[in-house]
């Protein structure tokens, strides 16, 4: 049986470079494909042909931009079943949330492609009436794209294509757990009429990655990046592009807590923290990982919570796949370390045997402290925590206890009480009577503190891919 070889997406055309590597299966533990693993020659090739390429796309019309835009979600609705095989197989995910990954991918490409109309500057008056101004939008030029493999077709597609839409040029840095994914993405939007060099694809091994990625954030054709991706790797990256003054647009690591009030809809609380806690084995940026219970309803929720839990992920059921085995050994560490230091289990078995080492079923902990690494440590796996609190400034505190800030719920039927408590959580969204799981293309999506800045999606998402250029005039 021959493996495919991804390959590298350069100038319009696939690129074979001398080393691959294998891309194995976290479900299976097999090889599913081999992937081409880029140089810093590759990726210095890759820039070029984007630097190339700017000086046409920069000059389209907005009109040409937005015609490949919904042409590429099209195409994408087309080829749903083939891309949904390539994020299963590369990622371990279920049939159902890479389903749900395209899904919500097309719809992104459509409402990026509805506001590109809407990209204009503007004719200021100035106070001397003698003289006229413009301020122009333009965009900043090749921009670096890094994107991670655990929704890759929301994640990917939104890294590219708000500074496509807004007449930038690409090079997508892709994972290499999910090099097949990306360029599934790569391909649809050239299938779609994307000219060559406007959108490249590099993959490296993890061997090469220091210099592959350093060598683009210091190209000097490169202006701007963005990544999403874990929170010590971003520090690295803000770093390196801070040495060459670059801006960056950073989502990173998430910790987000829940607030169960005394006056909550408890079964609405228990199913929105069961969803929010372990969609896709609680590998999602925005996961809940600290549930703040009222103590006037922390044995009611406890049952609810429990008992949503087992109804949801059911014990007969194969435990959820995680990346890989170090994920779920972390995961499991995590939830000793807080029982040798006198938490309890309130649902699940970090003991049992699965049927590969990169399986675990959630676990619930109850009587999480301070003290405990899982009250602060980012699990990004199936372990939740829980806290008793019973003030409003308690709960303020710990929610905002933590150096992350991208997402956070609160569950009350108070609205003035939720909205109070959004006011004064430090994340980027707060979902009221919601799971902390939430990102539509029409609200801007972001952090606080070390969850990263910047914002991608609706307007703001725009914006953040094109400067400004002040341009005066006699009248």
């Amino acid at each position: 049986m021959t493996t495919t070889t991804v390959p590298l997406v350069i100038n319009g055309q696939d690129y074979h470079p001398d080393k691959t590597f294998d891309v194995k299966s976290p479900s299976t533990g097999q090889v599913v494909f081999k992937c081409g693993a880029a140089s810093v020659a590759d990726a210095t090739k890759a820039v070029d042909a984007a630097a190339e390429a700017l000086k046409s796309w920069r000059k389209t019309t907005l009109h040409q931009r937005q015609d490949i835009f919904f042409k590429a979600a099209e195409i994408m609705q087309s080829r749903k079943d083939e891309l949904i095989k390539y994020m299963s197989d590369e990622t371990g995910s279920s049939p159902d949330w890479s389903a749900s990954n395209v899904d919500k991918t097309i719809f992104i490409i459509k409402d990026i492609g509805g506001r590109i109309p809407t990209l204009a500057g503007s004719y200021p008056s100035l106070s001397n009436p003698g003289r006229g101004a413009i301020v122009l939008r333009e965009p900043f030029g090749v921009v670096l794209s890094i994107a991670p493999w655990n929704a890759p077709y929301i994640l990917g597609t939104r890294a590219i294509a708000f500074p496509i839409a807004a007449g930038n040029t690409v090079v997508f840095k892709a994972p290499e757990v999910s090099p097949k994914t990306m360029w599934a993405i790569v391909d649809v939007f050239q299938q779609a009429g994307l000219p060559k060099g406007v959108l490249n694809l590099v993959v490296h091994d993890q061997a090469d990655a220091p210099a592959v990625t350093s060598s683009l954030i210091s190209n000097p054709h490169v202006k701007k990046i963005n990544f999403t991706g874990s929170t010590n790797v971003g520090r690295i990256i803000a770093k390196q592009a801070g040495e060459n003054l670059k801006p960056i647009v950073l989502e990173l690591g998430g910790k987000a807590p829940a607030i169960v009030w005394e006056d909550a809809n408890l079964d609405v609380a228990a199913q929105h923290c069961a969803l929010g806690s372990f969609l896709h084995g609680g590998q999602i940026c925005m996961s809940t990982e600290r549930i703040l219970v009222h103590k006037a309803v922390k044995d009611a929720f406890r049952q609810k919570f429990a008992g949503a839990v087992a109804n949801i992920f059911p014990s007969s059921s194969e435990a959820p796949v995680l990346i890989n085995g170090v994920s779920a050994q972390k995961n499991k560490q995590l939830v000793s370390n807080a029982t040798d230091r006198g938490a309890t289990i309130l649902h699940g078995d970090v003991n049992v045997q699965e049927s590969s080492d990169t399986r675990m079923r959630p676990i619930i902990v109850d009587k999480v402290t301070t003290d405990m690494d899982i009250y602060k440590t980012e699990s990004f796996g199936p372990t939740v925590s829980l806290i008793d609190i019973e003030t409003e400034a308690e709960a303020i505190r710990i929610a905002n206890d933590t150096e992350y800030g991208l997402s956070s719920a609160v569950f009350t039927e108070d609205l003035r009480r939720g909205l109070r408590f959004a006011e004064e959580i430090e994340t980027g969204a707060v979902h009221i009577n919601s799971m902390s799981v939430h990102d539509e293309p029409n609200l801007p999506h972001g952090g606080a503190k070390s969850s990263g800045y910047g914002r991608f999606n609706g307007s703001m998402g725009l914006d953040e891919w094109t400067r400004t250029k002040s341009v005066t005039f006699d009248r």
